[in-house]
């Protein structure tokens, strides 16, 4: 793993630096409530119209404002100062209060009803379909009061916990072990991209690229964002030239596909993604992919895939697969990775490389002037915050066994996240077990006589923070201290929580969520409370549709075929993250992204990359970071027309 050819090119890609400053002054201060108030309305918008949020978009418009207002300062921003603007527009984005709107639409759902379980969804996570709360549309009620007073205590635990156990692991693999975290430079380049630009360099490559992807994306935007909500602002349907998720196509299909979902999703955003993702991973869930359009008519004619027939589209045929076959097999799948990730990391153990270079002496001797703190502050965080976490769900499922809660939280989270630390180190590969808190949960049910789907709502310390380890590393590769960091997190945390309550009140207020004005989530907010409330039905009394989706068989399957399939293509000496790109495309998912994926792959490898040579490596998350930030300003420019015209009328919602 540590030769491969494509994972070096990304490993390379950026040196770690000698330099640290922490960047936090006014500025940040500022950006963060620019970023509260300004960019997470658009991205909520966004989320509910086309099922993606303005994400990166939102950090380069702030980064872009801010160089031009420090230019007529006579002032810069140095690269410190910009990366802190780029982490706290991503903290800023994640709208906790977001989560309340899924959760007045899963207790008033007709997937809810169909399964039964309306009545067992507890009053702490949303009050119940006959609140006057759900009828005139409002958070401000006293039915929302403890799940909006649990939810502030949850992310006030989380946001702590960001510096506990994901740390230490950072610590480890980076400092003591010297793992390269081959995909960190990536990330860490697209924060970059900028810096060069607020320094009056506007001749650099990299301001060039981020304004080719721009103008790409403003256009692009304007087609696929505004035209549609414009013209349905003045017309009675809006105009939509390019549909919205997708256009269908599994009706056409189904005498020569049958059981398979077919389509095309046109969103260019994807051809950008192929080109930044390796080039190998894209093929290889191409690959799996393939292997699922071949097999699903023939599991239709076995006799496998029962719930299927004609007439079903996209989302109605994805849940039907699911719960005959694709539901257990893919859990089998996981396993392989899982599998495949343990037995990885325990090989290199064995092995002298970039894993073997370092000293447990770096555990206390981290690099001067990076911002560290004391390696058993960040064991103590985790300790404390973990044991917050189990008393926190102890007071809200008594009935369930306490002693899940320590093993979740003091024996899976420890060993899983070291894990995936390791091989995300190594290979740029996120582990995972699949189904451990759900299994958890029905032993519950099965060995201690639990019954509800409380648990199912709880926030039980089954965390992963391998992932964490990445973040720290490219905190660490953009020269970038790590108190700097500390400081943001508590400044963005309460304009945060203020800000998604009030837009969540805002657009909720607009009109129902889902409805005919927020089509993503009418399209797929359906098949995913489906598969969420299938599989909480397991844990209620009697026969429930979770065991009858469930197999045995088709769960060894799918084990069996993920590990023969990782064992002939290692056998054939084939690239790592092609291996890792087949299992996961061998999941039953929405197919309609991957041709503009692959198209971008094949771009990006075939022709950019022969005509610019290694330098594509760097241009390409740049040029997709412009792309997004043209795309979010067509995007958030849409979202000021919605939202103040339809707060003028109302009065007709």
């Amino acid at each position: 793993m540590y030769d491969d050819k494509e994972l070096a090119e990304y490993r390379d890609l950026l040196k770690t630096p000698t330099h640290f400053e922490e960047g936090f002054d006014w500025k940040t201060v500022v950006g963060a409530v620019f970023i509260g108030f300004l960019m997470m309305p658009g991205s909520m918008y966004l989320q509910l119209v086309i099922g993606t949020g303005i994400g990166p978009a939102a950090r380069w418009v702030t980064i872009i404002l801010f160089a031009e207002i420090a230019k007529r300062s006579y002032t810069e921003l140095k690269q410190q100062e910009i990366f802190l603007l780029y982490y706290m527009a991503g903290a800023a984005l994640s709208s906790p209060f977001q989560g309340l709107l899924w959760s007045q639409y899963l207790v008033q759902s007709d997937a809810a009803r169909m399964l039964g379980v309306t009545e067992f969804i507890p009053a702490w996570v949303a009050p119940g379909p006959d609140s006057v709360s759900l009828v005139e549309r409002t958070f401000f009620h006293r039915d929302w009061l403890i799940p909006i007073l649990l939810l502030f205590g949850a992310q006030v635990i989380q946001r702590v916990d960001h510096f506990g156990l994901g740390y230490a692991l950072f610590r480890i693999t980076s400092d003591v072990e010297k793992l390269p975290f081959p995909m960190a430079p990536v990330g860490a380049l697209g924060t970059m991209a900028l810096a060069e630009s607020t320094e009056d360099k506007q001749k650099s490559w990299k301001w060039r690229v981020f304004s080719i992807g721009g103008v790409i994306g403003l256009v692009f935007g304007g087609i696929y964002v505004l035209l549609p909500t414009v013209s349905g602002l003045i017309f009675t349907e809006p105009i939509r030239l390019i549909p919205i998720p997708w256009i269908e196509l599994t009706r056409h299909t189904e005498g020569v596909l049958p059981a398979v979902a077919t389509g095309l999703q046109l969103d260019i955003g994807l051809l950008f993604i192929g080109m930044v993702l390796p080039f190998w991973a894209v093929m290889g869930g191409l690959v799996g992919l393939v292997i699922t359009v071949v097999a699903n008519p023939i599991l239709y004619r076995q006799g496998i895939l029962t719930r299927w027939h004609p007439g079903m589209e996209t989302v109605d045929t994805v849940f039907a697969n699911n719960f005959d076959f694709y539901m257990s097999f893919g859990i089998g799948l996981g396993l392989a990775i899982g599998c495949v990730g343990i037995w990885h990391v325990a090989r290199s153990f064995g092995k002298s490389g970039p894993g073997r270079q370092g000293g447990f002496k770096a555990l206390f001797q981290p690099p001067p002037g990076r911002g560290d703190f004391n390696f058993w502050i960040s064991i103590g965080i985790y300790f404390f915050s973990t044991l917050a976490y189990v008393l926190l769900c102890r007071w809200l499922v008594p009935n369930f066994p306490w002693v899940f809660f320590l093993a979740y939280g003091f024996v899976y989270t420890p060993v899983i996240s070291y894990i995936t630390a390791r091989m995300e180190g190594i290979a740029g590969q996120f582990v995972n077990l699949p189904l451990v808190r759900e299994a958890s949960f029905i032993a519950g049910a099965k060995f201690f006589g639990y019954r509800g789907i409380e648990i199912w709502y709880a926030p039980i310390p089954i965390h992963n923070y391998g992932a964490t380890t990445v973040q720290f590393r490219e905190i660490e590769l953009t020269g970038t201290s790590i108190r700097g960091i500390i400081k943001a997190e508590i400044v963005v945390f309460p304009v945060v929580m203020v800000a998604s309550l009030l837009f969540s009140q805002f657009i909720w207020r607009l009109a129902p969520i889902p409805s005919s004005n927020y089509p993503y989530a009418q399209e797929l907010w359906h098949l995913q409370a489906l598969n969420t409330l299938l599989m909480q039905t397991s844990t209620l009394e009697g026969n429930s549709l979770f065991f009858q989706a469930l197999k045995a068989s088709y769960v060894l399957s799918g084990l069996g075929f993920g590990l023969v399939v990782y064992a002939v293509l290692s056998v054939l000496g084939l690239p790592v993250l092609l291996i890792y790109g087949v299992v996961r495309g061998l999941g039953q998912s929405t197919p309609h992204g991957m041709i503009l994926e692959v198209a971008g792959a094949f771009l990006g490898r075939f022709f950019f990359l022969k005509r610019y040579g290694a330098m594509w490596r760097q241009y390409a998350p740049v040029l997709l970071a412009g792309f997004s930030c043209g795309m979010g300003l067509t995007g958030m420019f849409a979202m000021g027309f919605a939202l103040i015209l339809k707060s003028l009328g109302r009065l007709a919602y």
